[in-house]
């Protein structure tokens, strides 16, 4: 299989905010707003840079979104950031309506998602924030996998002309992508050649998904390994062309089973090519206090899980 070398751990929140500012200088018409967490999103070097291209709205995510999609309306190409907790369940009637609904175009910038928030505990892990945005027309849904790429992806989505919704974290975990690759919205990302087992893989899972295919190479076994960094468009070619190669998939993300890309993936397998699956996910359980890496532990969301649930399919 490809290696992939770790050039050092990085939050995929300063990923952001460094592609913030490089979509703010290619393009005058990027603004962007917070709701009283510039510092959290790594947004303070576009804020300095572009002061008058930076509305701070205070805690009021609501009338952030309203204010992102006028703003929109208006020829600008508006990132509204905040955490996923709040960029979701708390406003998700705005986010139907005025961005949605409506096709504005504006960049939904959720940071702190899923349970490596760690220590705040359950009610800022939000683990259901794929399933609500992915089922929203005309919603463009990206789960980068390290700070590269989290940076590039911020600046195809300013380019990208309708609703994102772009989701990262808070700690800091291995960047291993090239930091020249071009991120292509509705691509997965193939790292490795096999052809005993497909994972599929996005956000901080990635990872987890390379180490687990080294472990199984050291069983006899190779691995297809896809980063699927866009979950909508989801590019389901690439899928089917490995799941047709192997027989069998696992799918691994941080986030509920219900909603997530495994589901999403599982039904788009039962119509086009059906075949046993397994998930690394969270099974309708809330998220508790603790460092990221007890929480991923804890929750079976690491590689030792996707090297088990690989062997049971497997051997079925």
């Amino acid at each position: 299989m490809a290696k992939y070398i770790n050039t050092g751990d990085k939050d995929t929140r300063s990923g952001f905010g460094a592609g913030l500012l490089e979509a703010g200088r290619q393009d005058p018409n990027v603004v962007a707003l917070t709701a009283d967490l510039k510092g959290s999103l790594k947004m303070d070097a576009f804020a300095k840079e572009f002061p008058d291209r930076f509305f701070q709205c205070g805690i009021a995510e609501a009338n952030m979104i309203g204010t992102a999609a006028g703003l929109s309306l208006n020829g600008k190409i508006p990132f509204a950031g905040t955490f996923a907790a709040f960029a979701t369940g708390r406003v998700y009637d705005q986010v139907r309506m005025a961005v949605a609904y409506s096709e504005a175009n504006v960049k939904i910038a959720a940071s702190h998602a899923g349970i490596t928030l760690g220590e705040d505990g359950a009610t800022h892990q939000i683990l259901e924030d794929i399933g609500l945005m992915r089922m929203l027309p005309n919603m463009t849904v990206i789960n980068p996998c390290d700070y590269n790429q989290t940076k590039a992806a911020t600046i195809a989505a300013a380019k990208h002309n309708g609703p994102v919704y772009l989701r990262f974290g808070r700690p800091s975990v291995p960047n291993f992508t090239s930091e020249t690759e071009e991120f292509v919205i509705g691509k997965a990302y193939k790292l490795s050649d096999g052809k005993d087992i497909s994972i599929f893989a996005t956000g901080h899972l990635v990872w987890e998904a390379l180490l687990a295919a080294e472990e199984l190479e050291k069983q006899g076994l190779s691995a297809d390994v896809f980063n699927i960094a866009t979950i909508k468009p989801l590019d389901i070619e690439s899928i089917l062309n490995s799941v047709k190669k192997t027989g069998r998939a696992v799918v691994a993300e941080e986030h509920f089973i219900a909603g997530g890309l495994g589901e999403l993936i599982a039904g788009n397998l039962a119509i086009k090519y059906p075949c046993p699956i397994e998930y690394v996910a969270i099974n309708d359980r809330f998220g508790a206090s603790g460092t990221p890496k007890e929480l991923m532990k804890a929750y079976g969301l690491d590689a030792e899980h996707i090297v088990n649930a690989s062997l049971r399919i497997i051997k079925k």
